[in-house]
């Protein structure tokens, strides 16, 4: 059984499905069927659809990733960067890492 490649479906058509399979009257696998589509993904586009639905009116929705404080990446990555290269000349003297990287 060969695979098909995958699709990338645009966000009107996923609207489109996602709509029609809220709809009463069709099951999940015959709107799935009709679009050419898995099962499970029009479920999943039904769910972000209801998910998301208030954000077009104009609720608030919660941001998907909490903010990221740049300032402790940064010193994060001093701290890093420091201990690699006390560790570096550490092992160099002992002659267990290479003088040349």
């Amino acid at each position: 059984m060969s695979k098909r490649p995958r699709r990338n479906h645009s966000a009107a058509f996923k609207a489109k499905v996602a709509i029609e399979a809220l709809a009463d009257g069709k099951t999940i696998a015959e709107v799935a069927l009709k679009h050419d589509v898995h099962p499970n993904q029009v479920t999943e586009w039904r769910r972000q659809l209801i998910e998301r639905a208030a954000g077009v009116f104009g609720g608030a929705t919660a941001p998907e990733t909490p903010p990221v404080d740049m300032k402790v990446l940064h010193a994060k990555i001093g701290q890093l960067t420091l201990e690699n290269d006390f560790l570096e000349g550490a092992l160099t003297k002992a002659g267990l890492l290479s003088a040349k990287r």
